[in-house]
């Protein structure tokens, strides 16, 4: 299994002009290829498909000159986000017909990027990952309707996929519309019926808040008191098998990460997982033992490689070389849980 660092920690939430200003491709790919622990190394990357990182329109030329920087690095790139959201390339998936349009657009554009960066050789592996590019207030007031509509949306963005031989990943994460809690995510996959063309991204920090109901407390597999967990071990691997169980066979693409079980909501962002860092005493999952529940038959599903992420740490943080042997390390243990 390749081991991949995410490159958006260095674009999420980061503001031009600020304290907290973005982080440029080349130091970020320069903080991967750097880590290394007990002789071990990141194999790749996986990319964001925007601004200030690459130009989603950028030519033919531009990205295979992207792709050459990144090989010389001994670096591949696997999957890759594709521009969805509204001021972005995209738009809601649930939203008008021009809303909707502009989604498929932002497709469009990831699927001709990897199509050169698979041409070019850096990448051999991965998905295209998506959601719903809609906040969960949308939802409330006809969640069926909503996961109709959300799925029409992913139908089409994945016939279009599937013409350039690439598959589509949505993000289980609470945030977003028909993808807010974890029976509302199986529904929505269920409902776009492409199995092999449109499945799932399991991502260990925000899968957790899955357990706990945010945004869906109805659908809540754990009961906490808000002040800390409150459920034993035993009732976590019961919850967190009845999780696994239904969405391990739709997931694609995979996402190591911590949770303290706290929440964050900014914008369209409302109430979504808080990453920690790797080692953070405070996170509520075993890595490798959680990872491995999703990873079970991860051949099978065509996942050739696990990604950290890891998002809206402090620049401090994000540029000292240790954070990333930290998360090397974490990687590492995941991929010896499985081997």
């Amino acid at each position: 299994m390749k081991l991949h660092n995410a490159m958006w920690p260095g674009l999420v939430g980061k503001e031009p002009g600020t304290d907290h200003p973005p982080i440029s491709l080349d130091r970020m790919l320069e903080l991967t290829a750097n880590a290394k622990v007990d002789g071990q190394k990141f194999d790749g990357v996986d990319l964001f498909l925007f601004h200030t990182h690459l130009d989603p329109d950028a030519s033919d030329a531009d990205i295979r000159k992207m792709a050459d920087k990144i090989a010389a690095k001994n670096l591949a790139v696997g999957s890759l986000v594709a521009p969805v959201w509204p001021g972005t390339v995209g738009d809601s998936a649930m939203g008008s017909v021009e809303q909707r349009r502009k989604f498929i657009d932002a497709v469009r554009k990831a699927c001709r990027i990897a199509r050169i960066l698979n041409e070019h050789g850096v990448r051999k592996y991965g998905v295209i990952r998506i959601d719903s590019a809609t906040g969960t207030k949308a939802a409330a007031k006809n969640e069926k309707a909503a996961i109709k509509q959300i799925a029409a949306t992913f139908r089409e963005a994945g016939m279009v996929a599937a013409g350039h031989g690439e598959r589509l990943a949505a993000e289980g994460e609470v945030c977003w519309a028909g993808m807010h809690s974890w029976k509302a995510m199986l529904s929505l996959l269920e409902t776009v019926d492409m199995p092999g063309t449109v499945g799932f991204q399991a991502d260990l920090a925000h899968t957790y808040l899955y357990l706990l109901g945010v945004n869906s407390p109805k659908t809540a597999l754990l009961k906490t008191s808000g002040k800390g967990k409150k459920y034993s071990a035993k009732d976590f691997d019961k919850a967190y098998t009845k999780l696994t169980d239904a969405l391990r066979p739709w997931t694609i693409d995979f996402h190591v990460a911590q949770n303290d079980g706290t929440v964050h909501g900014t914008g369209s962002h409302d109430k979504t997982g808080r990453h920690c860092q790797a080692d953070d005493p405070n996170g509520k999952l075993d890595i490798p033992a959680c990872s491995k529940r999703w990873l079970e038959g991860a051949a099978g599903r065509g996942i050739r490689h696990i990604c950290w992420d890891g998002c809206m740490f402090p620049n401090e943080v994000l540029e000292k070389q240790e954070t990333w042997n930290t998360v090397l390390r974490a990687m590492i243990s995941v991929r010896n849980a499985i081997a």
